[in-house]
């Protein structure tokens, strides 16, 4: 898996001061993506064991919240080979830090064990170490600069964790529970 960038101390991406991993590759090709240099799979650097020791060392002080995953695609099946390691290792190294995974790929689209094009053998464990997800594509059409963490109303911010416990279908994210 490549990478685009990493931003340490970014405060868009989720709650709180985070690190947040531009992942490369994207089959979705959204019109008007802020991050189409991000499409190609083979953009950006190597995912190196050092780089997973910086965003690992990152995560480390008191006054960073988590990690946020985008992309690119974070979701698609050759960078979940890749990501599911290191997402079991953050939630190791340092279990405080919550994971905010941006998807073009919805949930129920993740959790459709049928549908090879996002569901692999990686998918279930990203999802279980996945505190909040922002899934659906950016569509223009539904563009909205007023949205908390989004840039289109179709797209939801998914407490993955109570969705995953409960029985009542998805449960979406309240800031400040």
């Amino acid at each position: 898996m490549n990478y685009g960038r990493i931003f340490y101390c970014d405060v868009a991406n989720g709650t709180g001061c985070r690190t947040a991993l531009f992942v490369s590759g994207c089959t979705h090709h959204c019109r008007e993506c802020f991050n189409p240099e991000t499409w190609d799979f083979n953009f950006g650097k190597p995912f190196t064991i050092e780089t997973e020791n910086d965003i690992i060392e990152s995560l480390r002080p008191d006054h960073i919240e988590g990690l946020s995953v985008l992309g690119g695609e974070p979701m698609e099946l050759s960078n979940q080979a890749v990501l599911r390691p290191f997402l079991e290792r953050v939630k190791k190294e340092v279990c405080r830090a919550s994971v905010w995974i941006y998807s073009g790929y919805t949930f129920e689209e993740l959790t459709d064990t049928g549908n090879k094009r996002c569901h692999g053998d990686d998918t279930a464990a990203i999802l279980s170490l996945t505190d909040i997800l922002v899934d659906g594509r950016f569509e223009i059409e539904k563009k909205d600069l007023t949205l908390a963490f989004r840039g289109s109303s179709n797209q939801r911010i998914i407490d993955v964790q109570k969705t995953l416990k409960g029985s009542d279908g998805i449960v979406l994210w309240s800031e400040g529970e």
